[in-house]
C-alpha cells in the first residue's frame, strides 16, 4: 500500500501598492512621480482641483502607461492653497457633481492616450469626511457609478465609504497606509496630532505585513484592532517617497506577498 503524501500548500498573500500622483500645478513641482511609479502598480493622478493641471494629468497619465500602472482618479475638495487638506461644507449635489468632473478628466486624457480610467480614490480632506459621512460617501459612490459602474472604489478599510461602494454596487478596494498610523477605532491619527506620521520605511514595511498577513494593525495606543487590506497608499509627496517605496517593496516580496494591480493574476 502505497503511503499518502500530504504536500502543506502556502498561502498566497498579495496587495496593491498605489500612490497619490500629478500633484504638480504650473511652475510648482511636487513628488518624484517618474521614479515613484517604478515601485507601485496603481496611480491616483489628481484631477486639477486640490493639485494638478491640464499638462501634468496629461504627462502623468502617459508616465503611467510607460509603467503599465493602473490609472485612478484623485478627485478633492477645490482647495489648491490648501492642498484639499481642508474641509468644505458643500452640499450633496455639490460633492456628487464636483465628483463627477473630476473624474471626466482624469478618464478622457487616460482615453485619448489610449488607457481606460481604472479606480477612483478621493483626496483629503473628502477622503476623510467620507470615511465617517454615510450621506457623502453615498454622493461619492453615486458619482462614481454614473460615471462607469465598472470603476472601482478605494476608501479607508472599513470606513463608510467602502460600506456605500459596496451597497451602491460597486467593486470596493479596501486601503490602508503605509506611513500613517491608526487610531484604536480603525482611523488614521490626524495630521495635526503627534506621531500621525510613520517616516522610516522598515516600520512602515512591518506594519504593513502585519496588516496583510494577519489582518491586524497596532494603533498608537497598543491595541490591535482587526482591518482589511486591499491596496496600499505610498505618499507621493512625501520626503524622498521613492526611497520609501522601494524599501516598503522590497520588505513585503522577501515576505512572499505578491505585488500586483488589483485583479491582476
Amino acid at each position: 500500500m502505497l503511503k499518502q503524501r500530504y504536500t502543506k500548500v502556502r498561502k498566497m498573500y498579495r496587495i496593491d501598492l498605489n500612490c497619490d500622483a500629478g500633484e504638480s500645478f504650473g511652475q510648482y513641482k511636487l513628488g518624484s512621480d517618474a521614479e515613484l511609479f517604478k515601485h507601485v502598480t496603481s496611480a491616483n493622478i489628481a484631477c486639477g482641483y486640490h493639485a494638478g493641471d491640464h499638462n501634468v494629468i496629461s504627462q502623468t497619465v502617459k508616465l503611467a502607461s510607460e509603467n503599465q500602472l493602473a490609472i485612478g482618479a484623485h478627485p478633492g475638495f477645490q482647495d489648491l492653497v490648501g492642498f484639499g487638506r481642508r474641509e468644505m461644507q458643500l452640499s450633496l449635489d455639490e460633492i456628487y457633481n464636483l465628483v463627477i468632473y473630476q473624474l471626466g478628466a482624469i478618464k478622457t486624457m487616460a482615453e485619448v492616450q489610449g488607457m481606460k480610467l481604472n479606480h477612483v480614490k478621493p483626496h483629503g480632506a473628502l477622503y476623510n469626511l467620507a470615511a465617517k459621512d454615510r450621506d457623502v460617501s453615498f454622493a461619492i459612490a453615486k458619482a462614481v457609478k454614473s460615471v462607469d459602474k465598472n470603476l472601482i472604489l478605494y476608501g479607508l478599510a472599513g470606513s463608510e465609504l467602502c460600506r456605500a461602494g459596496e451597497e451602491t454596487g460597486l467593486q470596493v478596494a479596501h486601503e490602508v497606509f503605509a506611513d500613517r498610523t491608526y487610531q484604536s477605532d480603525g482611523t488614521l491619527t490626524p495630521r495635526t496630532m503627534p506621531n500621525a506620521l510613520i517616516s522610516d520605511a522598515e516600520e512602515a514595511a512591518k506594519q504593513i505585513i502585519q496588516i496583510v498577513k494577519e489582518g491586524k494593525v497596532r494603533s498608537i495606543t497598543g491595541e490591535e484592532v482587526s482591518i482589511q487590506a486591499d491596496t496600499v497608499c505610498i505618499h507621493g509627496d512625501g520626503p524622498d517617497a521613492p526611497t520609501f517605496a522601494s524599501t516598503v517593496r522590497r520588505y513585503l516580496q522577501n515576505e512572499n506577498i505578491v505585488i500586483a494591480k488589483i485583479g491582476e493574476e
